[in-house]
């Protein structure tokens, strides 16, 4: 069975745990993207097969949260807070220095070999720790791009060789 299939059968009995009710639409969402770490356009359209409503209502509901994603999301999510704080002790060069060394281009988040994830946030709430980034959720204080950069490949390098 591929992947797209599991990941359907899944979201299928996510939708069936909450009864196909309509008014359980966004902890479906939150149920099926904290397993997949977004939504694809596929379980969009079997949420609303299974709810009985207009596909465009689930995308609406799908855009209109932050928290939703509809791109696929890579192993490890980076923030970058541009919070106040952070701005003005230079986050948009961290920032910068991730992006290119990740090699992404336009609108595209994810690094092509689906490693990393490169977000920004509007405060992260650590402003005397500025600039701050998160690493799956773990906060990294008083950041700067050579120390941003040196964290990605430590990451990157435990994980090769874990194996």
């Amino acid at each position: 069975m591929d992947a797209k299939t599991v990941m359907l059968q899944r979201a299928e009995e996510v939708i069936d745990a909450y009864g196909c009710k309509k008014e359980n639409i966004i902890a479906i969402m939150q149920d099926i993207q904290a397993e997949y770490k977004y939504l694809s356009q596929d379980v969009l359209a079997l949420i609303a097969l299974k709810l009985d409503i207009g596909v465009a209502k689930v995308y609406s509901v799908a855009t209109f949260y932050e928290n939703f994603s509809l791109e696929a999301k890579g192993r490890h999510i980076i923030k970058i807070c541009d919070g106040t704080a952070c701005h003005v002790r230079k986050s948009q060069p961290i920032y910068d220095a991730i992006y290119n060394y990740l090699g992404l281009s336009g609108k595209r988040k994810t690094s092509e070999d689906g490693f990393y994830t490169l977000e920004t946030v509007a405060c992260l709430g650590a402003c005397g720790l500025a600039p701050v980034m998160t690493l799956d959720g773990e906060v990294h204080s008083k950041m700067d791009p050579d120390s941003a950069l040196a964290l990605l490949e430590q990451v990157r390098k435990e994980e090769e060789a874990a194996g």
